[in-house]
């Protein structure tokens, strides 16, 4: 599916949005130098093409609870495709794998996940042995600190 054409008012929308999803729409209409209604009919727009997929809150887990955050790459025991549609299908049910890559180059996929801690993520990856998803082998690396989190600035893509 193509995107629809998109001016510098729509980039300026998306762009906002990346960085403030709870601004009210008549900030966003100021900010973008539009009316409300035009406003609001390009965000309208944006939304049933599909450019903006939600809006979330960036929540402080360390404030809630103790937590790791861990990367993992995969290296799949082979490489049909039933082998890496089952691998997906088994990932897709643990709810704290919260991003998966398909790779191209030395693993197959990278995984990110947050666990409660070291010894909960171990219980995890037994499990998805236990499941007999294909995984040959894994690497984990922990996030021992976070360093940068921000969205990208669109105009680095257009």
């Amino acid at each position: 599916m193509r995107s629809p054409a998109l001016d510098d008012r729509d980039i300026a929308i998306l762009s906002t949005l990346s960085r403030e999803g709870r601004i009210t729409k008549a900030e966003l209409a100021r900010r973008v130098n539009l009316s409300p209604t035009p406003c609001w009919e390009r965000l309208k727009r944006l939304e049933d093409a599909g450019l903006i997929r939600g809006y979330r809150a960036d929540i402080a887990l360390a404030r809630i609870a103790p937590h790791v955050v861990i990367f993992v790459t995969i290296e799949l025991d082979s490489h049909k495709s039933e082998d890496f549609q089952r691998f997906e299908r088994a990932i897709a049910a643990i709810d704290e794998i919260t991003d998966c890559w398909s790779l191209g180059g030395g693993f197959d996929y990278l995984l990110k996940l947050t666990a409660p801690d070291i010894a909960a993520y171990q219980v995890l990856m037994d499990g998805l042995l236990e499941r007999r998803a294909g995984v040959k082998r894994y690497y984990t690396y922990i996030v021992t600190k976070n360093v940068k989190d921000t969205p990208l600035p669109l105009r680095i893509l257009l």
